[in-house]
């Protein structure tokens, strides 16, 4: 019978992390390029396709709000992850601490949680890429098909599943198949691609910002908090909420700077830089945006694919549309790369300790990478790109996301208990207010994801379980070592 709570050593833990052995991941990553790691995460699907998703259905003008409650919920679980990615910096993020805190089991489903968060979020954010680089297209006079650029399913509450009359995503499928290919290459090289676009992407939304706030008219924001209709989530208060919840999306990727602890040249100083810099530039930059989008353009006009190009268009500064679809594909680009850079890594540390098979283990002779977890990581978000739509995913991904997020929270607490004299880095302030608070507005926003996304990580939950039955509790490293 396997033992469930059994739990890694965090001595042994940092000092197979910190030891220099052949094979081993290569440290090339300085705060600046954990920081642009960060904001190149964030800044993607959120901003530039979910917002006016968000705008027109939930929140309305009031969508500021709903970016500053999940940003809070954000900052106490920020906070959390630099104490813990300082003090243990490894790959593997929530998943590796949870291990070394609350024991396997639990740290199993918190990473198998995490292939939500960003196998999962890399083909919904690569769906928002296809709608933008074929309107691009389009402008140049270049058509795809429709059949090849939407998903064959789509659903709703009223209709449930149903199919489109399309066949696949293939422009979606495309992006994610060259990301993969430069992942492999090497993390390095990556990180340089991602800092030209993070540029170019950060340049595009300010450019949106200063142009379009003296076209902003104030009375698109009367009323702030739009009338509940009557139905729960829908405007009003319960709007706010749930739109900080579908919006929590924006926010996914500062935690990716933390699975590439072991990549990180001086991880205790530089894990909380790249963590906590990234949210805080991105957040600033959300409600600068949604307070002028909201401002260009009445909210149910922006229930669009390219909200950020409609809000420049009604500005009646055409030339500028172009090149914020441009901005809108480098930035969704970079969102993906950090994605599939994320992952790998988590499936790295699960293969690493006996519950994956080896394979997902394999560092590659030349470019130091783990090109197979990379490649299979690759394959799987190539077919989920191909067949669903951005509105289905989207919701799952928030919802794991949040739960990874409390975890991490709680794993703070349980550490200042268990693990009092251990160095710390970086310590969260007003422990344990913040961790507790964290959890709380996580817990909060989750209330308000609506059932379809819940019943999804239900299913995606129960198959986890039954593979960590079915292999890697025969299989723990840890298991193995209590049994001697």
């Amino acid at each position: 019978m396997a033992n469930l709570t059994a739990r890694k050593n965090l001595t042994e833990l940092i000092n197979s992390a910190n030891a220099s052995h052949e094979g081993g991941l290569k440290r090339s990553l300085g705060a600046i390029n954990l920081i642009m790691l960060g904001v190149g995460a964030i800044i993607g699907a959120g901003i530039f396709v979910l917002t006016g998703e968000v705008a027109s259905q939930y929140a309305g003008p009031a969508i500021t709000i709903s970016f500053v409650i999940a940003a809070f919920a954000c900052a106490c679980a920020g906070l959390c992850y630099a104490e813990l990615a300082s003090m243990i910096p490894v790959a593997g993020s929530v998943y590796t601490y949870s291990y070394a805190t609350v024991g396997e089991f639990f740290a199993w489903i918190i990473g198998w949680d995490l292939i939500i968060e960003y196998l999962f979020a890399a083909s919904t954010v690569s769906v928002g890429w296809s709608g933008y680089i074929v309107s691009f297209l389009k402008n140049l006079g270049i058509v795809i098909p429709p059949a090849l650029t939407s998903a064959p399913f789509a659903y709703d509450d009223a209709l449930g599943f149903h199919t489109t009359g399309a066949l696949i995503n293939f422009p979606a499928m495309a992006i994610i198949a060259i990301v993969t290919v430069i992942l492999v290459i090497g993390v390095q090289e990556s990180a340089r691609f991602n800092n030209i676009i993070v540029a170019i992407k950060t340049t595009v939304i300010l450019m949106f910002l200063i142009a379009g706030v003296s076209y902003v008219n104030p009375g698109n924001w009367v009323p702030f908090i739009p009338e509940n209709t009557g139905e729960f989530g829908h405007f009003g208060w319960t709007g706010v909420f749930r739109g900080a919840a579908v919006i929590f999306f924006a926010y996914i990727g500062f935690d990716a700077v933390s699975t590439a602890a072991q990549e990180a040249k001086n991880p205790q100083r530089d894990l909380p830089i790249g963590i906590l810099g990234s949210l805080v530039i991105c957040t600033i930059l959300y409600i600068a945006v949604g307070l002028v989008l909201t401002g260009l353009v009445p909210y149910p006009k922006l229930a669009v694919p390219d909200p950020i190009a409609v809000g420049i268009d009604a500005t009646g500064l055409t030339w500028l549309s172009p090149i914020i679809k441009l901005g809108a594909i480098a930035g969704l680009s970079s969102v993906i790369l950090v994605m599939l850079l994320g992952q790998p890594r988590i499936f790295f540390s699960m293969a690493n300790d006996g519950l994956l098979p080896p394979a997902f283990s394999k560092v590659h002779p030349k470019f130091k990478t783990p090109y197979i977890s990379t490649i299979i990581t690759g394959g799987v978000a190539m077919a989920l790109a191909a067949v669903f739509p951005i509105g289905i995913l989207s919701k799952l991904v928030s919802l794991g996301t949040l739960l990874a997020f409390a975890m991490v929270c709680l794993a703070v607490i349980i550490l200042r208990r268990t693990h009092t004299t251990m160095e710390r880095p970086f310590r969260t302030p007003l422990s344990p207010y913040i961790p507790i608070a964290g959890i709380i507005a996580c817990f909060g926003c989750m209330g308000f994801v609506n059932i379809f996304a819940w019943e999804l990580l239900g299913v995606w939950m129960v198959i986890g379980i039954a593979v960590y039955f079915l292999y890697g509790a025969g299989h723990s490293k840890v298991q193995q070592q209590l049994k001697k």
